[in-house]
């Protein structure tokens, strides 16, 4: 494979990954139906996990996936994406990116804040490489350009969670009052990144961050994956956490969720879905939700409202 100069080419590694549980990478697309439209009767839908990046920096993470995670169903670039979810229902998109070296974080950044202000159905939140020169300030002005947050990936950026050069990360989130969205869990991870996800990422290291930064909002998406029920107790004594249910309740992974992660504190759980890098329908993921006989209010939580508490938008 041979990315484009803003991509590095990832390193081979050697990562113990869900393969030791069946699960081998690339794994196979699911042709299964979709729907025109969310189902009628549904509570205001906000999609929490929506990736958005340049066309070019899109297609060399198509070319990653293709290779070494899943086919990718829907390749659209950002317009194509945001009518694609807004015209079947969704109401609110919180997009999301993360800079694969030093140096892109500003103009990633850029394109979502003028993408956000194009379209104000559009969170838009913003990036930074941990550890590079400048990165407090490079999130000072993101933050002054309106974006309402950070995302940071822990597989692709390789660090830890509590790695010293995270601190003015958090501090800064902290101070500016903006949450967090950090793949801190083990999974879903290849052994194509950069770094080994199970040496660097771990419940426990996740809880030394929300002991040390406790004005710090973080959300970890895939519900923790793959240590659902410790992050699950996690949720339940720390109130800076939130879970995301990205990819983890679509039944896609052959392996078992506990419940007790998406009830044990609903309104710290919001809706996401990973699109447009999905190997099966959009909607698969909110049916799914719909069909766990969750009761009126915390379905209404998941789906929408915890999300908009979040990020204080109404």
């Amino acid at each position: 494979m041979s990315l484009p100069p803003d991509v590095p080419e990832p390193c081979l590694a050697h990562a113990p990954t869900w393969r030791e549980q069946g699960i081998a990478m690339p794994m196979p697309a699911v042709d299964d139906a979709e729907s025109e439209r969310l189902p009628s009767g549904l509570p205001r839908v906000v999609d929490a996990h929506v990736h958005l990046f340049p066309d070019r920096v899109f297609e060399a993470v198509w070319r990653w996936f293709d290779r070494y995670g899943w086919p990718i169903r829907y390749k659209l670039h950002t317009p194509r994406v945001l009518s694609f979810l807004l015209e079947r229902g969704v109401s609110r998109v919180v997009a999301l990116h993360y800079a694969h070296k030093p140096g892109m974080a500003r103009a990633l950044n850029a394109y979502v804040a003028e993408v956000s202000r194009a379209e104000p159905r559009v969170v838009g939140l913003a990036t930074v490489f941990p550890g590079e020169e400048g990165a407090a300030e490079i999130l000072t002005e993101a933050f002054a350009a309106g974006l309402r947050g950070v995302k940071l990936h822990c597989h692709v950026q390789a660090f830890a969670p509590d790695a010293p050069q995270l601190h003015e990360v958090y501090a800064a989130c902290a101070r500016a009052g903006r949450p967090l969205v950090m793949h801190a869990g083990r999974e879903p991870s290849s052994p194509q990144y950069p770094c080994d996800p199970h040496a660097l990422c771990a419940a426990e290291r996740v809880e030394r961050v929300l002991r040390e930064h406790p004005t710090l909002q973080l959300c970890v998406p895939h519900l923790g994956a793959d240590e659902f029920t410790a992050y699950a107790k996690l949720l339940e004594r720390y109130d800076n956490l939130w879970l995301d249910t990205t990819m983890a309740v679509a039944g896609y992974f052959p392996v078992p969720l506990s419940r007790e992660a998406l009830t044990v504190r609903p309104e710290r759980i919001l809706y996401g879905t990973d699109f447009p890098n999905l190997p099966y329908a959009w909607d698969r993921e909110v049916k799914a939700l719909a069909s766990m006989g969750l009761s009126d209010a915390v379905l209404e939580g998941v789906l929408g409202a915890n999300a908009l508490r979040l990020y204080g938008e109404s």
